[in-house]
């Protein structure tokens, strides 16, 4: 289940991590790079994102969706 943004653990992220579903597999690796450098560049417009607790902070989780591509890409 996704989490809301929040911006008290966004001063703890030590670590980004995003996952590509299936449907996905077709995208360019430039393209998945300039997606999630802005997915994670504005954490808080992500459809899906989740604070992972690690031992040094946490790490935030963006599950990409067709509403993020469409809304980072040009």
């Amino acid at each position: 289940m996704p989490d809301t943004f929040d911006p008290y653990r966004e001063k703890l992220i030590v670590e980004t991590n995003t996952i590509w579903p299936d449907e996905f597999d077709h995208v360019e690796p430039s393209d998945r790079a300039r997606i999630e450098t802005a997915l994670h560049g504005t954490p808080d417009s992500a459809a899906n994102l989740e604070y992972v607790r690690i031992h040094s902070g946490f790490c935030r989780q963006i599950t990409v969706t067709a509403d993020d591509v469409a809304r980072v890409s040009p």
